[in-house]
Protein backbone atom coordinates (compact mmCIF):
# COMPACT_ATOMS: atom_id res chain seq x y z
CA UNK A 1 0.00 0.00 0.00
CA UNK A 2 3.01 2.29 0.51
CA UNK A 3 5.73 3.13 -2.03
CA UNK A 4 8.97 5.01 -1.53
CA UNK A 5 10.23 8.09 -3.33
CA UNK A 6 12.94 5.93 -4.92
CA UNK A 7 10.33 3.53 -6.30
CA UNK A 8 8.19 6.35 -7.68
CA UNK A 9 11.19 8.08 -9.23
CA UNK A 10 12.12 4.86 -11.03
CA UNK A 11 8.56 4.08 -12.16
CA UNK A 12 7.17 7.56 -12.72
CA UNK A 13 6.37 6.92 -16.40
CA UNK A 14 4.39 3.76 -15.62
CA UNK A 15 1.95 5.18 -13.03
CA UNK A 16 -0.78 7.78 -12.69
CA UNK A 17 -0.04 10.20 -9.86
CA UNK A 18 -2.47 12.30 -7.81
CA UNK A 19 -1.55 15.32 -5.70
CA UNK A 20 -4.05 15.41 -2.82
CA UNK A 21 -2.62 18.22 -0.72
CA UNK A 22 -5.34 20.07 1.18
CA UNK A 23 -5.91 22.31 4.19
CA UNK A 24 -9.20 21.88 6.04
CA UNK A 25 -9.12 25.47 7.27
CA UNK A 26 -8.14 26.91 3.87
CA UNK A 27 -9.71 24.77 1.11
CA UNK A 28 -8.01 26.73 -1.67
CA UNK A 29 -4.49 26.20 -0.37
CA UNK A 30 -3.85 22.71 -1.74
CA UNK A 31 -4.72 23.66 -5.31
CA UNK A 32 -2.57 26.79 -5.02
CA UNK A 33 0.39 24.71 -3.83
CA UNK A 34 -0.17 22.32 -6.73
CA UNK A 35 -0.01 25.22 -9.20
CA UNK A 36 3.26 26.38 -7.65
CA UNK A 37 4.86 22.98 -8.05
CA UNK A 38 4.06 19.27 -7.99
CA UNK A 39 5.55 15.92 -8.90
CA UNK A 40 5.83 15.69 -12.71
CA UNK A 41 2.75 14.14 -14.27
CA UNK A 42 0.59 14.52 -11.17
CA UNK A 43 -3.07 15.48 -11.42
CA UNK A 44 -4.71 17.45 -8.62
CA UNK A 45 -7.52 15.77 -6.64
CA UNK A 46 -9.43 18.28 -4.50
CA UNK A 47 -10.96 16.89 -1.30
CA UNK A 48 -14.17 18.89 -1.66
CA UNK A 49 -14.58 18.63 -5.43
CA UNK A 50 -13.32 15.19 -6.49
CA UNK A 51 -12.97 13.19 -3.27
CA UNK A 52 -16.28 14.15 -1.62
CA UNK A 53 -19.91 14.50 -2.62
CA UNK A 54 -22.52 17.18 -2.11
CA UNK A 55 -23.30 17.95 1.52
CA UNK A 56 -26.89 17.32 2.52
CA UNK A 57 -29.02 15.89 5.26
CA UNK A 58 -26.68 13.55 7.10
CA UNK A 59 -23.54 12.03 5.66
CA UNK A 60 -21.16 14.32 7.53
CA UNK A 61 -18.91 17.12 6.37
CA UNK A 62 -17.25 15.08 3.61
CA UNK A 63 -19.83 12.60 2.29
CA UNK A 64 -18.64 10.05 -0.22
CA UNK A 65 -18.78 11.21 -3.84
CA UNK A 66 -21.08 9.75 -6.42
CA UNK A 67 -18.84 6.87 -7.45
CA UNK A 68 -19.77 7.15 -11.12
CA UNK A 69 -18.62 10.77 -11.05
CA UNK A 70 -15.46 9.76 -9.17
CA UNK A 71 -14.81 6.99 -11.69
CA UNK A 72 -15.21 9.40 -14.59
CA UNK A 73 -12.67 11.74 -12.98
CA UNK A 74 -10.23 8.85 -12.63
CA UNK A 75 -10.73 7.94 -16.29
CA UNK A 76 -10.05 11.54 -17.41
CA UNK A 77 -6.71 11.22 -15.65
CA UNK A 78 -5.86 8.01 -17.45
CA UNK A 79 -6.81 5.43 -14.82
CA UNK A 80 -7.84 2.03 -16.20
CA UNK A 81 -8.40 -1.29 -14.46
CA UNK A 82 -4.73 -2.29 -14.67
CA UNK A 83 -3.21 1.15 -13.96
CA UNK A 84 -0.90 1.63 -11.01
CA UNK A 85 -1.96 4.74 -9.08
CA UNK A 86 0.12 6.67 -6.53
CA UNK A 87 -1.41 9.36 -4.30
CA UNK A 88 0.45 11.84 -2.15
CA UNK A 89 -0.21 14.82 0.10
CA UNK A 90 2.12 16.75 2.39
CA UNK A 91 3.04 13.60 4.31
CA UNK A 92 0.15 13.29 6.78
CA UNK A 93 -1.42 10.76 4.37
CA UNK A 94 -5.01 11.59 5.36
CA UNK A 95 -5.92 13.16 2.00
CA UNK A 96 -3.88 10.71 -0.04
CA UNK A 97 -5.47 8.06 2.18
CA UNK A 98 -8.91 9.28 1.17
CA UNK A 99 -8.09 8.74 -2.52
CA UNK A 100 -6.51 5.36 -1.70
CA UNK A 101 -9.69 4.33 0.15
CA UNK A 102 -12.08 5.55 -2.55
CA UNK A 103 -10.21 3.81 -5.35
CA UNK A 104 -9.94 0.63 -3.29
CA UNK A 105 -13.67 0.87 -2.54
CA UNK A 106 -14.20 1.19 -6.31
CA UNK A 107 -12.55 -2.23 -6.66
CA UNK A 108 -9.18 -1.05 -7.98
CA UNK A 109 -6.29 -3.18 -6.70
CA UNK A 110 -3.23 -1.13 -7.65
CA UNK A 111 -3.37 2.09 -5.63
CA UNK A 112 -0.55 3.22 -3.33
CA UNK A 113 0.48 6.10 -1.10
CA UNK A 114 3.83 7.87 -1.40
CA UNK A 115 5.73 7.49 1.86
CA UNK A 116 6.55 10.93 3.21
CA UNK A 117 4.52 12.67 0.52
CA UNK A 118 5.56 15.80 -1.31
CA UNK A 119 7.79 16.84 1.60
CA UNK A 120 9.95 13.73 1.25
CA UNK A 121 10.06 14.12 -2.54
CA UNK A 122 11.36 17.70 -2.38
CA UNK A 123 13.72 17.04 0.54
CA UNK A 124 15.45 14.46 -1.63
CA UNK A 125 15.88 16.98 -4.44
CA UNK A 126 13.64 15.12 -6.87
CA UNK A 127 12.12 17.07 -9.79
CA UNK A 128 9.12 19.35 -9.43
CA UNK A 129 7.12 21.10 -12.14
CA UNK A 130 4.32 23.65 -12.44
CA UNK A 131 3.13 22.16 -15.74
CA UNK A 132 -0.22 20.43 -15.73
CA UNK A 133 -0.35 17.00 -17.37
CA UNK A 134 -2.50 16.51 -20.43
CA UNK A 135 -5.94 15.01 -20.08
CA UNK A 136 -5.81 11.28 -20.76
CA UNK A 137 -8.33 8.51 -21.32
CA UNK A 138 -8.84 5.46 -19.17
CA UNK A 139 -11.39 2.70 -18.80
CA UNK A 140 -12.16 1.99 -15.16
CA UNK A 141 -14.70 -0.68 -14.20
CA UNK A 142 -16.38 -0.04 -10.86
CA UNK A 143 -16.78 -3.04 -8.55
CA UNK A 144 -17.90 -1.35 -5.34
CA UNK A 145 -16.71 -3.11 -2.20
CA UNK A 146 -19.72 -2.53 0.02
CA UNK A 147 -18.15 -4.56 2.82
CA UNK A 148 -15.70 -1.67 3.36
CA UNK A 149 -18.48 0.61 4.68
CA UNK A 150 -20.23 0.67 8.04
CA UNK A 151 -23.57 2.46 8.16
CA UNK A 152 -24.71 4.64 11.04
CA UNK A 153 -27.16 1.87 11.98
CA UNK A 154 -24.30 -0.64 12.24
CA UNK A 155 -22.40 1.81 14.44
CA UNK A 156 -25.43 2.38 16.67
CA UNK A 157 -25.99 -1.38 16.95
CA UNK A 158 -22.39 -1.96 18.11
CA UNK A 159 -21.53 -4.21 15.18
CA UNK A 160 -17.79 -3.80 15.65
CA UNK A 161 -15.06 -2.32 17.79
CA UNK A 162 -15.08 1.45 17.23
CA UNK A 163 -11.78 3.26 16.72
CA UNK A 164 -11.83 7.06 16.84
CA UNK A 165 -8.90 8.37 14.77
CA UNK A 166 -8.99 12.01 15.91
CA UNK A 167 -6.52 13.75 18.22
CA UNK A 168 -6.99 12.81 21.90
CA UNK A 169 -8.25 16.27 22.87
CA UNK A 170 -11.11 16.02 20.38
CA UNK A 171 -11.87 12.42 21.36
CA UNK A 172 -12.11 13.50 25.02
CA UNK A 173 -14.24 16.52 24.20
CA UNK A 174 -11.68 18.99 25.50
CA UNK A 175 -11.98 20.93 22.24
CA UNK A 176 -14.17 20.72 19.15
CA UNK A 177 -13.41 23.20 16.37
CA UNK A 178 -15.68 21.72 13.71
CA UNK A 179 -18.65 19.71 14.94
CA UNK A 180 -21.85 20.47 16.85
CA UNK A 181 -20.87 19.02 20.23
CA UNK A 182 -17.54 17.76 21.65
CA UNK A 183 -16.90 14.16 22.56
CA UNK A 184 -16.97 10.79 20.84
CA UNK A 185 -19.28 7.94 19.92
CA UNK A 186 -19.98 5.83 23.02
CA UNK A 187 -17.69 2.83 23.38
CA UNK A 188 -15.04 4.05 20.93
CA UNK A 189 -11.36 3.70 21.76
CA UNK A 190 -8.88 6.31 20.56
CA UNK A 191 -5.96 5.64 18.25
CA UNK A 192 -4.72 8.95 16.81
CA UNK A 193 -4.11 8.47 13.09
CA UNK A 194 -0.89 10.53 13.09
CA UNK A 195 0.75 7.90 15.32
CA UNK A 196 0.76 5.53 12.33
CA UNK A 197 3.72 7.59 11.13
CA UNK A 198 6.97 8.89 12.55
CA UNK A 199 8.78 11.91 11.12
CA UNK A 200 6.39 11.82 8.16
CA UNK A 201 7.16 8.19 7.25
CA UNK A 202 4.99 5.14 7.83
CA UNK A 203 5.92 2.92 10.76
CA UNK A 204 6.62 -0.73 9.92
CA UNK A 205 3.99 -3.43 10.37
CA UNK A 206 5.52 -4.50 13.68
CA UNK A 207 4.93 -1.02 15.13
CA UNK A 208 1.39 -0.88 13.77
CA UNK A 209 0.67 -4.19 15.50
CA UNK A 210 1.76 -2.63 18.80
CA UNK A 211 -0.65 0.28 18.27
CA UNK A 212 -3.56 -2.13 17.93
CA UNK A 213 -2.42 -4.76 20.43
CA UNK A 214 -5.33 -6.46 22.12
CA UNK A 215 -7.63 -6.38 19.11
CA UNK A 216 -8.31 -9.88 17.84
CA UNK A 217 -7.18 -10.57 14.26
CA UNK A 218 -10.69 -11.46 13.02
CA UNK A 219 -12.57 -8.94 15.17
CA UNK A 220 -14.90 -6.59 13.28
CA UNK A 221 -13.45 -3.07 13.45
CA UNK A 222 -15.16 0.19 12.47
CA UNK A 223 -12.91 3.22 12.07
CA UNK A 224 -14.09 6.83 12.11
CA UNK A 225 -12.75 10.36 12.52
CA UNK A 226 -14.37 13.75 12.07
CA UNK A 227 -15.59 13.33 8.50
CA UNK A 228 -14.19 10.08 7.09
CA UNK A 229 -10.83 11.47 5.94
CA UNK A 230 -8.23 11.08 8.70
CA UNK A 231 -9.65 7.63 9.51
CA UNK A 232 -8.07 6.27 6.33
CA UNK A 233 -4.45 6.17 7.60
CA UNK A 234 -5.65 4.04 10.52
CA UNK A 235 -7.42 1.70 8.10
CA UNK A 236 -4.17 1.34 6.15
CA UNK A 237 -2.24 0.79 9.39
CA UNK A 238 -4.72 -1.90 10.47
CA UNK A 239 -4.24 -3.60 7.11
CA UNK A 240 -0.47 -3.40 7.59
CA UNK A 241 -0.90 -5.04 11.00
CA UNK A 242 -2.83 -7.94 9.46
CA UNK A 243 -6.44 -7.00 10.23
CA UNK A 244 -8.88 -7.77 7.43
CA UNK A 245 -12.36 -7.14 8.90
CA UNK A 246 -12.06 -3.35 8.84
CA UNK A 247 -14.73 -0.85 7.81
CA UNK A 248 -14.98 2.93 7.51
CA UNK A 249 -17.93 4.86 8.92
CA UNK A 250 -17.90 7.49 6.16
CA UNK A 251 -20.01 10.12 7.89
CA UNK A 252 -17.95 9.70 11.06
CA UNK A 253 -18.40 11.98 14.07
CA UNK A 254 -19.72 14.90 12.01
CA UNK A 255 -22.63 12.69 10.93
CA UNK A 256 -23.15 11.04 14.31
CA UNK A 257 -23.14 14.30 16.28
CA UNK A 258 -25.47 16.08 13.84
CA UNK A 259 -28.42 14.15 15.30
CA UNK A 260 -29.23 15.45 18.78
CA UNK A 261 -30.89 12.16 19.73
CA UNK A 262 -27.63 10.22 19.47
CA UNK A 263 -25.58 9.79 22.67
CA UNK A 264 -22.15 11.38 23.11
CA UNK A 265 -19.39 10.31 25.49
CA UNK A 266 -16.36 12.19 26.82
CA UNK A 267 -14.70 9.60 29.07
CA UNK A 268 -11.78 7.58 27.75
CA UNK A 269 -12.52 4.01 26.76
CA UNK A 270 -10.00 1.28 26.06
CA UNK A 271 -9.95 -2.38 25.22
CA UNK A 272 -10.22 -3.40 28.88
CA UNK A 273 -13.56 -1.57 29.03
CA UNK A 274 -15.07 -3.41 26.07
Amino acid sequence: MIVTTDWLSENIKQVVIFDCRFNLTDPAQGAALYEQGHIPGAYYAHLDHQLSGEKGQGGGRHPLPDMNVFGAFMERCGVSDDTKVVAYDDGASMFAGRLWWLLTYAGHKNVFILDGGFSAWTQEGLPVTAERPERRTGELTLHLQHSMIATVDEVAAGNGLLIDSRAPERYLGETEPLDRVPGHIPGAINRFFAEAMENGKWKPASEQKKRFAGIQADEPVIVYCGSGVSATPNIIALKQAGYSNVKLYPGSYSDWSSDESRPIETERQDLDDQ
